[in-house]
């Protein structure tokens, strides 16, 4: 979810904490409790405690619940909170010690912390990264899965109007409707009107329908991950981002540094290297199509891959 910015400060703000309270399946006590609360100190199997927090998006809960099992497995206690909100909300509470962890994307993370920071590789925007983020966090390293953000239209709408890059959606985009999450406006507009000459007709907050909002045609632009099942079964194609104003966009675990030991980051690091990104699209498929659980889906990965 690329993930940089406000619409009006505050009241950005207390919209974000509202729906992070009661949003998109939350479970367990109050997510933004976590906020205000004191570092669980080393969080190693003989003493403190791991809090692994989520996007409120699939796969963001699947990625959390790989790094949990992993860890339990490492004889780390672990607590869950999954599906808290968006990044506004989710870092402010890893870098307070709320949290301990959450599952990153490293380029939307970037552009989060320095909306103007240029990098594009992955090697860039990681090495950006650990220059720019507040002494309190860490980043582990980067996997090689990569979900990036797209603009993406139908097949039909791409033949129709001949596109192939977001460059040529300069010439129609004024008559068309983007849809995307609800912050996603702030984060891009701007951008994308520097960068591409983008001018939409109207920015429609759709969330995770965006891929069926393209399909049923209440949208034609949507904000769609390049492993959402849906980019298949709803026959979409991805612009092509020919002056990448999209970043990498590798999955990457970031650390609230004063809470995590060397078990959680040794543990961390092993899953990075193994997770590609046609495994994440693998399992991303199994609980978008198939209908299953994460965590059980996370469970058979880890398991497959002797990490568990």
């Amino acid at each position: 979810m690329r993930r940089t910015y406000g619409i009006a400060g505050v009241l950005l703000s207390a919209m974000l904490a509202l729906a992070a309270c009661g949003g998109g399946g939350s479970t367990g006590s109050n997510p933004l409790e976590t906020t205000s609360a004191a570092p669980s100190g080393s969080a190693s199997g003989a003493g403190g405690k791991a809090i692994i927090g989520s996007f409120d998006f699939d796969e963001s809960v699947l990625l959390a619940s790989i790094y949990a099992q992993a860890l339990e497995a490492k004889g780390v206690q672990v607590e869950e909170k999954p599906r808290i909100g968006s990044r506004e909300v989710v870092f402010d509470q890893v870098k307070s010690g709320g949290l301990t962890i959450v599952p990153e994307y490293n380029g939307n993370l970037l552009a989060y912390i320095d909306v103007k920071d240029t990098s594009v590789t992955t090697e860039e925007v990681d090495a950006a990264l650990k220059q720019k983020l507040p002494p309190e966090l860490e980043v582990l390293d980067s996997s090689p899965a990569e979900d990036k953000d797209s603009l993406s239209v139908t097949k039909e709408t791409q033949d129709k109007q001949g596109l192939k890059t977001i460059e040529d959606l300069a010439k129609v985009s004024k008559d068309m409707v983007l849809g995307a999450p609800p912050e996603f406006k702030k984060r891009w507009e701007t951008r994308f009107k520097e960068v591409y000459g983008l001018e939409f007709k109207e920015w429609k907050p759709t969330g995770p329908t965006t891929a069926d909002a393209l399909k049923d045609g209440s949208i034609q632009v949507g904000n769609v991950f390049t492993t959402d099942p849906k980019m298949t079964t709803n026959n979409l194609v991805a612009l092509e981002d020919t002056k990448n104003v999209f970043a990498a966009q590798n999955v990457i675990p970031l650390l609230h540094k004063a809470s995590a030991d060397d078990t959680v980051r040794t543990t961390l690091n092993g899953i990075s290297a193994k997770l590609t990104t046609d495994a994440l699209l693998q399992m991303m498929q199994k609980i978008s199509v198939n209908k299953d659980e994460p965590a059980t889906v996370a469970k058979e990965w880890l398991t497959s891959n002797g990490l568990v």
